[in-house]
């Protein structure tokens, strides 16, 4: 299975989703390739915000060096699931994809976990104070059990 996490800028949310279900499927002995990839190509090149990192290593998350990159409509040919941080990322994706079999692979995640699914919503949290990074990793995690569960629900 072949998987990747889409935020606005591959910065703050996707990178922490990669990095969680990685690890989660890696103990759960689960074989899957993880990525992650932004909207936006602003971000480029550029290593996941600081702030993100520092909840994932609060949490004992291993993180390695990021570089931020860029969907591609060609990118849905490889892959499996495509995981939308936010409705408006979906519909991005949505619009990005280039038949129906493309559109049927996004999901967002905040509706594959079970304690977000009335609010799925994982929220920017760029402009935000700390709390708001903590409560990304909470909903991303959710969600990311879910996806190990159920792969394609949404």
């Amino acid at each position: 299975m072949r998987i990747c996490f889409v935020c606005s800028g591959n910065i703050c949310r996707s990178p922490s989703a990669e990095v969680v279900l990685r690890s989660m499927a890696q103990r759960a002995g689960v074989e899957v390739e993880v990525e992650s990839a932004g909207i936006g190509g602003w971000h480029v090149g550029d290593d996941m915000d600081r702030r993100s990192r520092a909840e994932l290593v609060a949490r004992g998350y291993d993180v390695p060096r990021h570089a931020a990159r860029q969907l591609d409509a060609d990118d849905f040919a490889r892959l499996d699931v495509v995981v939308a941080m936010d409705a408006t990322h979906r519909d991005d994706l949505l619009a990005l994809a280039r038949d129906d079999d493309e559109r049927a692979k996004v999901v967002l995640l905040g509706e594959l976990g079970e304690r977000h699914r009335d609010d799925p919503e994982v929220p920017d949290p760029y402009y935000g104070g700390p709390d708001g990074f903590a409560d990304v990793l909470d909903r991303v995690e959710d969600g990311c059990r879910g996806l190990l569960e159920h792969p394609r629900r949404g």
